[in-house]
């Protein structure tokens, strides 16, 4: 519903999916995508944020705007690269990959790297270890996603 709200007011829309293990009614074998978090949408921010509140007050479900605090009430906005990263990471494509809070995200550890070869080359996160594979982590607001590599692949952004 909200993703049909908010692409009838022109507003560009992403929602991370991943592949379901559910069947679909007719089993043709074709993947069913469901959202990572529920009720979670990213929008492009193309128009100015005075005109946003009010495509978001006219919306007739309810929805909390993520803002950068509460005093000045101002949006969070997501840099272009790192959303860009952000989606290139989420893409069904690619198969090894978790999904994390926010909170789960923050606690782990890692160095910041570029990832210098392989088709994730130019990507830039935290290069952290679990379950003894080495993973790419990216942040946004309300989660985080890791993808994994191979540590030789990437550089730290200190030697860049």
């Amino acid at each position: 519903e909200a993703l049909n709200y908010f692409s009838g007011a022109g507003l560009t829309c992403f929602v991370p999916m991943e592949c379901s293990e559910q069947k679909t009614i007719d089993n043709d074998g074709k993947p069913v995508f469901k959202p990572v978090v529920f009720n979670l949408v990213f929008i492009k921010k193309s128009q100015e944020e005075p005109a946003l509140k009010r495509i978001f007050a006219e919306a007739r479900f309810k929805m909390s705007v993520i803002k950068k605090d509460k005093t000045t009430g101002a949006y969070y906005e997501i840099p272009s690269k790192q959303m860009l990263d952000f989606m290139l990471m989420c893409s069904p494509e690619i198969e090894m990959r978790k999904f994390l809070s926010a909170t789960d995200a923050k606690l782990k550890s890692g160095t910041p790297v570029m990832v210098k070869h392989g088709p994730l080359k130019g990507l830039t996160g935290r290069l952290v270890r679990s379950s003894k594979k080495y993973f790419l982590l990216k942040e946004v607001p309300e989660m985080g996603v890791m993808i994994k590599v191979s540590r030789w692949c990437c550089v730290p952004l200190e030697e860049l």
